[in-house]
């Protein structure tokens, strides 16, 4: 099947790495692996960050002029170069899709979409244009993919009809973390040489972007979490970069002196040879989605210390494959990284698990079944 694949929020041919890009990309290996021709079908954004009621008006008017342009370039060229179906990656009230539903209405074909974000309380606020857009997107879709729990219960509110919500838990590409498992000894000593840390006390990864907001509040809790367990001996080796760096320094400066190494934004394999060499990771996940860098974590042999927020309780599973705190209570956070730190067997068996969960549960392999069955279920119109 030819499908016509669109990320309003941020194309996966984007310039700046994220884990919405990557996500992205990811879906659209995904159905390649099924089988499916995956053409990009726009890299407009739909992207207001602001509230702008003039801005969104004027991407909603480019949107729908890209819509029909597509609609004309389809239906007067070749049929077979026309997409059979439609998938959305990511909309929301800041980031609607003005696309899919117009060209699906005019070509007659399926509209998909993952990972629809919608939220109630968002409506008639400064959003109101993108908040009604998403929610219309979201009621005219023919299957809507859900990867987390958390998300189900909004969307089942107004996605009626049986069928139309499928739950498909994030997944990823294990290959590159997996295939670097057996040279940890080597990496932690070129590290511990390059930054000047010990390699016999037990590192403690982290990986986010640096920007306001949930981020920023994230890095602040983890500082805060961290200096709850300054008694013991450890490092934390933090990824990550963008404008709020420097709240970010003086974050770890003054909460763990000295503890803190900070590698900057580290492409895909440096990021997997800073996961081999960890020995935890650690993020207090503020309002996070669900958090890809925990399932690379996962996948790289290290188990995950989080909290029970959204949807971090799909891609972590507590008691197994990592430790989870009650959302906001850093305390207890704190107690599970020194549970972790204390014991190097549990931390091992716990790591192994966390591996073998993402090889058979969440690697991209184990979810192509699930992903081609849904579309194969959506009825035709």
């Amino acid at each position: 099947m030819r499908i016509a694949f669109y990320a309003p929020l941020k194309a996966p041919t984007h310039a700046t790495p994220s884990g919405d890009r990557r996500v992205a990309r990811l879906y659209m290996a995904a159905l390649e692996r099924c089988g499916h021709e995956v053409v990009l079908a726009s890299s407009f954004r739909s992207l207001d960050m602001t509230g702008d009621a003039v801005r969104q008006r004027s991407l909603r008017a480019e949107g729908l002029a890209q819509a029909r342009a597509l609609c004309a370039d389809w239906s007067a060229g070749r049929p077979d170069r026309r997409p059979q179906l439609w998938f959305t990656y990511h909309l929301h009230h800041k980031a609607p899709d003005w696309l899919g539903p117009t060209v699906c209405r005019h070509l007659g074909i399926p509209y998909v979409i993952a990972e629809a974000s919608h939220a109630p309380k968002r409506a008639g606020g400064a959003w109101s244009l993108g908040f009604d857009a998403a929610q219309g997107a979201i009621e005219a879709a023919d299957l809507l993919l859900c990867p987390t729990r958390h998300d189900l219960a909004c969307l089942q509110a107004v996605a009626a009809g049986p069928g139309r919500i499928e739950f498909l838990p994030p997944f990823l590409d294990a290959a590159p973390f997996r295939s670097l498992r057996d040279g940890r000894q080597a990496a932690r000593a070129r590290l511990a040489a390059g930054h000047g840390m010990d390699d016999t006390v037990p590192w403690i990864v982290v990986a986010a972007m640096m920007r306001e907001g949930d981020k920023l509040a994230s890095y602040r809790a983890l500082a805060d979490t961290l200096s709850r367990v300054l008694d013991l001996r450890w490092h934390v080796l933090i990824a990550g970069d963008g404008p709020a760096r420097a709240q970010v320094e003086q974050a770890c400066a003054a909460a763990i002196p000295g503890r803190a190494r900070l590698f900057g934004a580290l492409g895909q394999g440096e990021l997997a040879t800073l996961f081999q060499a960890g020995d935890l990771y650690l993020w207090p996940g503020v309002n996070e989605a669900y958090g890809m860098a925990a399932l690379e974590a996962q996948a790289a042999g290290m188990p995950v210390v989080s909290s029970q927020s959204r949807g971090i309780p799909d891609v972590v599973v507590d008691g197994r494959t990592g430790l989870l705190a009650p959302a906001g209570d850093w305390q207890l956070l704190a107690d599970q990284v020194r549970r972790l730190l204390l014991d190097g067997a549990l931390r091992c068996a716990m790591g192994r698990k966390a591996a073998d969960f993402v090889l058979r549960e969440r690697s991209i392999d184990a979810s192509c079944a699930s992903l081609a069955g849904a579309l194969a279920r959506i009825p035709r119109r």
